[in-house]
């Protein structure tokens, strides 16, 4: 198994952890926002279930479909990171079609709320594109 299979079985793992955020007892206060920071619904753990298998399967199949999921997966939230850094919402979601922007908000909380995207987005397209040739 190559290093970017076992990195998509890694992904299969943190992404199954984000669905389950909203049905640990304490991770969401009294708003329903996760460690008082983001809210998550059925739509969002549903897309993290999706995007989990998707891993799964990659990292199971061969190191070529773990790549082709770290790059795809990757720019999609890293996308959706930034997107709902600048406008509050993302487009994984459709927030950025249902809501009006918040605007530009460079605060702490607002950068925190995006940060698992930005940063599970950011890796994956790293990797995949560092590790393009490589195969153990």
């Amino acid at each position: 198994m190559t290093t970017l299979q076992k990195l998509s079985l890694g992904y299969f793992v943190a992404l199954m952890i984000a669905a389950s955020l909203n049905y640990v007892p304490g991770l969401t206060d009294e708003d329903g926002l996760a460690f008082g920071i983001f809210a998550l619904d059925t739509y969002d753990d549903a897309l993290h279930v999706a995007s989990a298998l998707w891993a799964l399967v990659a990292g199971m199949l061969s190191h070529r479909a773990a790549r082709s999921f770290l790059i795809l997966f990757g720019l999609a939230y890293l996308g959706d990171g930034v997107f709902g850094f600048f406008t509050g919402y993302g487009y994984l979601d459709l927030g950025i079609f249902t809501n009006a922007s918040a605007g530009i908000d460079l605060s702490l909380p607002r950068f925190l709320a995006n940060l698992p995207h930005l940063a599970l987005g950011g890796i994956a397209v790293w990797a995949g594109f560092r590790n393009a040739g490589q195969t153990a």
